[in-house]
């Protein structure tokens, strides 16, 4: 019972982290391009954008320890890694999705530790419009030929 709960609780955060992350690429944008003051407004968007990540990856890696998917691509891996399903659940996603919560992460702290605001508007941008790009790729999408999954699930 507490895997599909889990999974559509994962399904669900991954909106949050979307909507988070871009919302901190328009607010760096508009930041940069009319050289507006970093307020404390922005320094809580991107404490909640780190939160948010840093949410999605306990749940993904307790999901990740409990899958049956899973389980099947570790106890068969010399077959699995050739699968793709398989693969991509138990190799791609997890690890491209870890590095995006990092560059996040790090992005965070080096914009919270520069001095002007512009700096810190550009760091922002950089930094979490790569995690961005990171995530989009590697997003089970249901229009993906590659590997697919429904866009939201029920508990």
């Amino acid at each position: 019972m507490i895997f599909p709960t889990l999974l559509a609780l994962h399904s669900l955060v991954r909106w949050l982290v979307l909507i988070s992350l871009i919302f901190i690429l328009f607010t760096s944008i508009f930041g940069l391009s009319s050289k507006q003051p970093f307020t404390q407004k922005h320094n809580w968007l991107r404490m909640i954008a780190v939160s948010i990540a840093h949410l999605q990856l306990i749940l993904g890696i307790w999901l990740y320890s409990i899958s049956p998917l899973i389980q099947y691509f570790w106890q068969n891996f010399g077959e699995a890694v050739h699968e793709r399903f398989p693969r991509f659940f138990g190799m791609e996603h997890s690890l491209v999705m870890t590095i995006a919560v990092v560059l996040i992460t790090i992005g965070s702290a080096k914009a919270k530790r520069k001095t002007t605001d512009l700096e810190k508007h550009k760091t922002l941008l950089i930094w979490m419009g790569i995690a961005l790009f990171l995530i989009l790729t590697s997003i089970p999408w249901s229009f993906s030929p590659l590997t697919s999954r429904p866009l939201f699930r029920s508990f």
